[in-house]
């Protein structure tokens, strides 16, 4: 018998890969498909908005900016394929919210236990930047999946500030810095921690490195085993 906010969070990925809202979006991920690097050119891409995924009774809310274009928007899944995703995985993977610490296809059996991954944009945009619009069409779906998580989550980790500045506003949050490393109670139940991105940019220039990186995920750990709540 599936839970309930399984059946809810998978009809609502459906719905996100069907969107066709932002029309710069579609027509971006269809008509770079056309130009798709060597090494991926034989491989057919999703092309379509990335749905979220993960435990749907997560503790941990891991949100990103949006899918890349060789990864997510190439594989169908988030964090998937790409320099970011195998960031991500390594450490989801070291701190048990993974089950392998890699993330190369849709299909290579990675599963995650008490966390969920989402973004705020879900298809991937030109120079990853997604214009104001943009991010407002799509936070009906983040605003919707922090709402059934509400009762399982105990730590939100927002990576870089676009999804920083949309998780405070979705949640009605004031006065919050961006700072790497930033621990937040947001209520009696919740913290966020603030993380940059683990794009290439940043960690390619160690701006973020893996120990400021494995931290973040080795606190949010520690919240969760230390602050047990019925699930």
């Amino acid at each position: 018998m599936h839970d309930f906010n399984d059946v809810i969070l998978n009809e609502m990925n459906n719905e996100v890969s069907d969107c066709r809202l932002c029309p710069r979006l579609i027509e971006y991920i269809n008509s770079e498909g056309l130009r798709k690097p060597i090494i991926f050119r034989k491989q057919q891409y999703w092309n379509r908005p990335v749905p979220s995924f993960g435990d749907p009774k997560a503790s941990l809310l891991v949100i990103g900016l949006a899918p890349a274009f060789n990864g997510g928007n190439r594989t169908g899944r988030m964090f998937t394929g790409d320099s970011s995703g195998e960031w991500l995985m390594r450490a989801m993977f070291e701190t048990r919210f993974a089950n392998i610490p890699t993330s190369i296809t849709i299909n290579d059996g990675l599963m995650l236990k008490g966390a969920y991954v989402t973004s705020v944009v879900k298809c991937a945009p030109p120079l990853n930047k997604p214009t104001s619009n943009e991010i407002l069409n799509c936070s009906m779906h983040l605003k919707k999946e922090i709402e059934l998580l509400n009762n399982t989550l105990k730590v939100i980790v927002t990576l870089g500030k676009i999804a920083f500045d949309s998780y405070c506003k979705l949640t009605s949050i004031c006065g919050l810095k961006f700072k790497h490393g930033s621990v937040y109670n947001i209520d009696m139940e919740k913290v966020l921690i603030v993380s940059y991105h683990p794009s290439r940019r940043n960690t390619n220039t160690k701006l973020l490195d893996w120990s400021m990186w494995i931290e973040v995920f080795k606190r949010a750990r520690s919240i969760i085993d230390n602050n047990p709540k019925d699930m």
